[in-house]
């Protein structure tokens, strides 16, 4: 059973395919709105519509295929799962059948292809801790490798093959956009248990991931070691030179500013933080690099 006849069973108003994604899609946004930009196991497993429940993920599937729908809604991509899944262009994947042919799972899969319909591709960031990236279209499907090809929804028009060098330039601006800069945050911020490194502001609609080395950089790939949570007033203080971080993790305020009289946002804000030592994660693996550290205090020193 499938469709309005789904709806209908359960005893709810007849909603149209493109409606429920439109409104899946809505609620993701706003589930994300007050976090680090992840969510849950827990949060997506216990979704529901109109009081009904819908969960947005499988407990023991990859692909999840409400029967409400009649292709394939979500997604699920581990960099340790079972299925050599991979980025083949920036913000293009291949993503494998379920094991066994195009039937079962798979045909809602094939289906959303070949209706046009927008999914959620749910990258695993850690045990039962995902980041949504929507909308997605499955652009293309592979019957002899088992697989099909899944892009953002800006990108699904570009030759995979053989990209030109306009479309790759586009395809990674986009895919910093949508897919490395929301990761990198949403990473940083559960390192950091959703606080500013300095002040402990605990608002994610306020937080920023900062990157210690700019991600223009050799040296600054968005891994957690290279980043540190902060709110928007000691991020920018960070990156105009203002603040440094010292490899022992200690605060500078820049002299200039120390010698400055001003209001209590200078002195309480930047000034009284002079020497305090920074809040870290629990976890010494996702802990500032002090290699980088002592790379970005050095541009600060030269300021």
């Amino acid at each position: 059973m499938g469709g309005a006849a789904a709806w209908e069973a359960a005893g709810m108003v007849q909603t149209s395919d493109a409606e429920i994604r439109r409104r899946v899609f809505a609620d993701l946004d706003r589930m994300r709105a007050d976090t680090d930009g992840s969510l849950s196991w827990e949060q997506l497993l216990g979704y529901a519509l109109d009081g009904q429940p819908m969960p947005l993920i499988d407990r023991s599937r990859g692909i999840r295929n409400p029967r409400q729908l009649d292709a394939t809604l979500a997604v699920v991509s581990s960099p340790a799962g079972p299925y050599p899944d991979r980025e083949i262009l920036p913000g293009v994947w291949e993503y494998a059948f379920r094991s066994g042919s195009a039937a079962g799972d798979n045909t809602k899969l094939v289906a959303a292809a070949s209706l046009g319909v927008e999914i959620v591709l749910f990258r695993k960031l850690r045990p039962k801790v995902y980041l949504p990236i929507y909308p997605v279209l499955v652009s293309a499907v592979d019957m002899d490798r088992g697989l099909v090809i899944l892009a953002l929804s800006e990108l699904a028009s570009i030759d995979t093959a053989n990209p030109s060098s306009v479309e790759r330039a586009w395809a990674e601006a986009v895919t910093t956009r949508r897919v490395h800069q929301p990761a990198f945050r949403a990473m940083v911020l559960r390192a950091y248990e959703t606080q500013c490194t300095v002040c402990a502001f605990r608002h994610a609609e306020l937080l920023d991931a900062a990157h210690i080395v700019s991600d223009k950089d050799e040296h600054g790939d968005a891994v957690v070691t290279n980043g540190m949570a902060m709110c928007k007033i000691h991020h920018a203080a960070y990156d105009k030179n203002f603040m440094g971080v010292t490899p022992d993790y200690e605060i500078r305020i820049n002299h200039a500013l120390l010698d400055e009289v001003d209001g209590p946002m200078l002195q309480h804000g930047l000034k009284d933080m002079h020497k305090q030592t920074i809040i870290v994660p629990r976890r010494a693996s996702e802990r500032p690099d002090k290699d980088r550290l002592a790379l970005r205090f050095d541009e600060f020193l030269n300021a």
